[in-house]
């Protein structure tokens, strides 16, 4: 039995591997799904308690804050310990921080818990907020499980069942979020919480993974290693060009997000819009499957761009004219393309870069793009506000949209999804073009033929 970063040449058939990898998937998914729903829960309950927008908006601004600032530490100790160890470590983290949060809500009155002027607020917001990040460093030790446990020709296909599990957790929280403070209250949504994790860490404890017999053999140093997540993204020639390309395109992608809610919530009664929405996410699950089912082609890079080219087809014309279907079905649509172009980047960096150093690769990637979307919703929202919707419901501004828009009362948002479409479409026609994508499709290319050349010196001789 050969051994190599830690890693052993298992006796374990494929079959076998991927059933370990399917128990991990599905215990990540509860604890995304646990950490979400409680997340989720918080800022509705905020809201509803106080009515200010602005103690909401800091909590999710703190969240994605935390999480790019995170997530480069996530992959050093991802690359610095075993996978299953990391997955441990953060479910009982998660696990304390829940009951802290419990305990608080017990013990501290809710007037008081409520008083934004109190520590109060901000500790027991802080704690829940904490966990909730930690628990993001599983699906970075996640990904690298593909790599470990997943037959290379078969690692797009899994890295689409990762996608497809996690747009079931996006429905399942934001339904589930509303009905148990609605139904259960704040108090009971923390206890639901902390009994998920608990049952999350002790499958966890009951998983076996033998090929990573020991801590792989890595360069990462210290907690926040990043002049080595920028060295191993950089060895590898064209990789840190796919990070940047992914990095626009959520700068894009936070357009939609800044201003997909207002757009149908004039369209739709609020309870209706939250069906629709619900309704388009289910897309999330059908691209997810048709990645695990057929995977991403020869060349995955070459996928992610066509994805992204229609995506910004998708963008440009959901919104041409203020019909019901057309916007929901164009939101269907662009999120089957999601995990299309998030499974490719994963399958890429899964076959070019050694294990020793996936970890803070993807935690790089996570730090860089996470911090995309929320920049550019901050941006794009105000500019909305102030000046495109007004000028788009000026006679003048009407008048001038209408041949292209039609008329209603969102073309000023319309207008905006358009040119960002128009800015996705182009941005990936040109990266087919770049140097930067030729060194990638030639790093994939050549890396899975030598892996394939030494699967096949390895078959047992036969006759």
């Amino acid at each position: 039995m050969t051994e190599q970063e830690g890693l052993v040449t298992s006796s374990r058939s494929p079959a076998q591997r991927s059933r370990t990898f399917a128990g991990i998937l599905v215990n990540t998914a509860l604890a995304n799904i646990t950490t979400s729903y409680l997340w989720f829960a918080l800022t509705f309950w905020v809201y509803l308690e106080t009515r200010n927008v602005i103690a909401t908006g800091v909590i999710g601004g703190a969240y994605m804050l935390l999480i790019a600032l995170s997530s480069i530490s996530f992959g050093t100790f991802v690359d610095r310990y075993r996978k299953l160890a990391v997955m441990r470590f953060a479910a009982i983290f998660t696990l304390v921080m829940f009951l802290l949060a419990g305990g608080m809500f017990l013990l501290t009155p809710t007037a008081r818990l409520l008083d934004l002027t109190q520590p109060w607020f901000w500790i027991f917001t802080l704690v829940i907020l904490v966990g909730a990040v930690v628990e993001n460093m599983r699906n970075v030790a996640l990904s690298t499980t593909v790599t470990i446990l997943i037959e290379p020709d078969k690692r797009a296909n899994a890295n689409g069942m990762v996608g497809m599990v996690q747009g079931l957790a996006f429905i399942v929280t934001s339904v589930l979020s509303g009905l148990s403070v609605g139904l259960l209250g704040m108090g009971w949504t923390v206890v639901v919480a902390v009994v998920l994790t608990a049952l999350a860490f002790a499958h966890l404890l009951v998983l076996r993974m033998p090929e990573e017999t020991r801590v792989a053999t890595t360069d990462a140093h210290g907690a926040f290693d990043l002049r080595g997540s920028i060295a191993a993204v950089l060895a590898i020639a064209g990789l840190f060009a796919l990070i940047l390309f992914s990095t626009f395109n959520n700068f894009i992608g936070g357009v939609y997000m800044a201003l997909m809610d207002p757009y149908g919530l004039e369209m739709f009664p609020v309870e209706l819009w939250g069906t629709f929405f619900a309704l388009g996410s289910t897309g999330f699950i059908v691209g997810g499957a048709l990645v695990g089912k057929f995977g991403l082609g020869k060349n995955p890079l070459r996928s992610m761009l066509f994805a992204v080219i229609l995506m910004g087809i998708l963008g440009a014309v959901f919104t041409l004219r203020e019909w019901a279907w057309l916007y929901v079905a164009g939101i269907w649509l662009y999120l089957v393309l999601v995990p299309v172009v998030e499974a490719a980047e994963q399958t890429v960096i899964q076959q070019v870069v050694p294990l020793s150093r996936q970890g803070r690769v993807f935690g790089f990637a996570m730090a860089v793009e996470s911090a995309a979307a929320p920049v550019t919703a901050f941006l794009i929202a105000p500019i909305a506000q102030f000046w495109i919707i007004p000028y788009a419901r000026s006679e003048e501004g009407a008048a001038q949209l209408a041949p292209l828009l039609g008329e209603g009362t969102s073309r000023g948002i319309a207008l905006v999804f358009l040119v960002a479409g128009v800015i996705m479409i182009l941005t990936a026609l040109l990266a087919f073009l770049t140097p930067a994508y030729r060194r990638v499709s030639a790093s994939y290319a050549g890396a899975a033929a030598e892996e394939q050349a030494a699967e096949t010196t390895d078959l047992p001789s036969h006759g």
